[in-house]
């Protein structure tokens, strides 16, 4: 990838989108001393003129691709639903900008797939939101893992136990296959399932089933997989939207140790815990968590994208591989639809209907 010209001030930013988690990005943006917000997008002329008042951005428009025209910007970060997500990035990619994108970053493989195409072609980058991979803890235990302090990793669980109510699913494009591109899976789970890949590398294989428990819904309000990795370890996982206490964990056991990490949307170091094996206390001391301590969040994660454009370096690791979590998504759904068939990578990189959308049967057990 080409480097920023010295000459350049800061990164010029444009935001598309702007509901919640847009004010995460405009929060992040004003915290780099060499990016800012010169102008944010969304379908509602009002909401984004509302938006730009609030943040201190000199433009609005309801017109994304005129934006994108006259504002020639560096970094254009996606706060959309994830349908429009590849039309954006492909639009941005051709205006010359790099793209940050919120998770999912695309309702299917096909379309993650033209998006990273694009980006190659115009020689920018595309960063996935995966705000979990951040902060010091999930660093320290990454590298713990892959030093073989720890000794090999066995076996995993990954829990994302979250409630969300009727309402919640009441908004017109969710619990619909075409609009959203999947269920709990892919819009909750995905956090979980990426910070696990994260920490344990790329998969071998996966089984995986669908239910609908209690929501009204198209998609799955509850999943269940079990996940095998390269490395030889096997992980269950479960991933629910009508849990009242809300929770995300994973628990990683070695030949060494338990690694475990419980919160619910963001962690620090007091959410992590490594509890060493009968014989193994002695090294715990050298496993211990640096004093210094960066929460989860987006800041670090678009900070450190930030300084990879600016630097000319390669993405972080908390940005990269882009595709890896949205696999595991897909093979879940994949094997859900073949009644929980195993799927191997080399299945899914040629599957005749999973790469092209996840909609997938869901066994209702509705009362």
């Amino acid at each position: 990838m080409t480097s920023h010209s010295p000459s350049v001030r800061a990164l010029r930013c444009v935001l598309v989108g702007t509901g919640a988690v847009a004010h995460l990005h405009a929060k992040a943006v004003a915290q780099h001393p060499r990016a800012e917000l010169v102008a944010v997008a969304d379908l509602s002329a009002e909401r984004a003129a509302e938006f730009a008042a609030q943040y201190g951005i000199p433009e609005s428009s309801a017109d994304y691709e005129g934006m994108l025209a006259a504002q020639h910007p560096d970094v254009v970060l996606i706060c959309t639903p994830p349908a429009p997500h590849r039309a954006q990035a492909l639009a941005a990619f051709a205006a010359g900008a790099h793209v940050i994108v919120e998770k999912p970053p695309a309702p299917s493989l096909d379309e993650l797939d033209d998006m990273r195409s694009a980006a190659l072609a115009a020689d920018r980058h595309l960063a996935v939101v995966f705000q979990q991979r951040t902060g010091t803890a999930a660093a320290h235990v990454r590298g713990l893992l892959a030093s073989g302090a720890l000794g090999r990793p066995l076996v995993a669980v990954c829990q994302t136990l979250w409630f969300r109510d009727a309402a919640y699913f009441a908004v017109p494009w969710r619990g619909s296959w075409e609009t959203e591109g999947g269920g709990t899976t892919l819009g909750h789970g995905i956090h979980q399932l990426d910070l696990l890949a994260h920490l344990l590398g790329d998969w071998s294989s996966v089984q995986g089933r669908l239910f609908r428990l209690d929501r009204e819904t198209q998609t799955e309000d509850v999943s269940t997989a079990t996940i095998v990795f390269e490395a030889g370890v096997v992980a269950q996982i479960v991933t629910s939207a009508v849990s009242p206490r809300e929770a995300s964990s994973i628990r990683i056991d070695t030949q060494k140790a338990t690694i475990t990490v419980d919160h619910v949307y963001g962690h620090g170091h007091e959410n992590w815990r490594i509890t060493p094996a009968p014989g193994f206390e002695s090294e715990a001391e050298a496993w211990a968590f640096p004093d210094a301590e960066e929460r989860s969040d987006h800041t670090p994660l678009l900070r450190d994208v930030f300084d990879a454009l600016l630097d000319g370096t390669p993405l972080p690791a908390t940005a990269d591989a882009p595709a890896r979590s949205l696999e595991l998504v897909a093979a879940i759904y994949a094997s859900a639809a073949a009644d929980g068939a195993v799927i191997t990578p080399a299945i899914l990189a040629a599957h005749p209907t999973h790469r092209a959308g996840f909609t997938s049967p869901v066994q209702d057990l509705r009362r």
